[in-house]
């Protein structure tokens, strides 16, 4: 995996359905990234900025409206965009949003496609995008089962849509490793996401699972490819992202509710996986967020 692409750890919770983020600004500033979550794109008047979706380069127009799949590369650059006012409206939402099951459904077998569509990046028409744009900008406005509904319905919509066409040629990091498909690693990261603010030891995620520390720690390793330390830190820094947007609270109080002891670990960890410090990354996040 290309060492210049950032893994974005998306303030999204387990209790979430869905986020939407929308701000205005002057350029694009974040690095070349990829998530575990699906993200839909929106942005308007960023004429002359450079889009990168996988292995694809482009110039964008005065209006654009990408989905991209989970764990694709992506980015957008300011490159020769001169405005003083793009708008731009993020989309994100877990990948089991709408079970496995549920997606073979025939009534859902156009968003089935589309999503499998999306690991490639999908561009959509700028006759899709003017008619569907209204309803993107205005899902802040919905709440509660509304909000999923008005987004299911945004989804469905764009799955049948015309001359919507792939980007990426190829699916850079959807790394067979990030489909656990086990029990104990969903038992373990649930364990974790519902703890994150208090100790959490190697010996009673062991014990959680029935394996001994040594075997869940090969175990844990082997199945994501990372180590128990590093699934616990990107668990805890996800959970510190959503607080920075959502709260006023200082970086050392966000630090330490999110279970680190040490600020300066917390600031070097989170500028290591997020390529910002906290402070920046708030400052960045000036828009308004909101969580469904």
């Amino acid at each position: 995996m290309n060492k210049n692409i950032t893994r974005e750890i998306t303030p999204l919770t387990q209790n979430d359905c869905f986020t939407v983020f929308s701000r205005v600004k002057k350029e694009f500033n974040f690095p070349l990234h990829y998530h575990d979550e699906y993200e839909l794109n929106l942005i308007i008047n960023a004429k002359g900025a450079k889009r990168i979706v996988g292995d694809h380069v482009d110039q964008i127009g005065d209006l654009e409206l990408v989905l991209v799949g989970p764990n694709q590369s992506h980015a957008w650059f300011t490159h020769l965009c001169k405005s003083e006012e793009i708008k731009e409206v993020t989309i994100q939402w877990h990948k089991d949003l709408l079970d496995e099951k549920l997606l073979r459904r025939n009534q859902l077998s156009f968003i089935r496609k589309m999503f499998d569509l999306s690991t490639k990046g999908i561009l959509f028409s700028k006759e899709t995008i003017q008619h569907i744009y209204p309803r993107i900008v205005s899902l802040e406005k919905e709440s509660g089962f509304d909000s999923v509904m008005a987004l299911i319905n945004i989804l469905h919509d764009l799955s049948t849509s015309r001359n919507m066409r792939t980007l990426s040629e190829t699916i850079y990091n959807s790394d067979s490793q990030l489909n656990f498909n086990s029990r104990r690693i969903e038992k373990a990261y649930d364990y974790m996401n519902k703890n994150f603010d208090k100790p959490v030891a190697l010996g009673d995620i062991a014990k959680l699972v029935n394996m001994t520390e040594v075997s869940f720690s090969r175990f844990i390793k082997k199945r994501t490819g990372i180590t128990f330390i590093d699934s616990l830190n990107e668990i805890r820094l996800g959970h510190a992202s959503r607080i920075l947007i959502d709260t006023t609270n200082s970086v050392s109080e966000v630090s330490y509710s999110c279970g680190f002891n040490n600020i300066s670990n917390f600031n070097r960890l989170f500028k290591k996986k997020k390529g910002c410090t906290p402070k920046e990354f708030r400052e960045n996040f000036s828009g308004t967020r909101t969580f469904f």
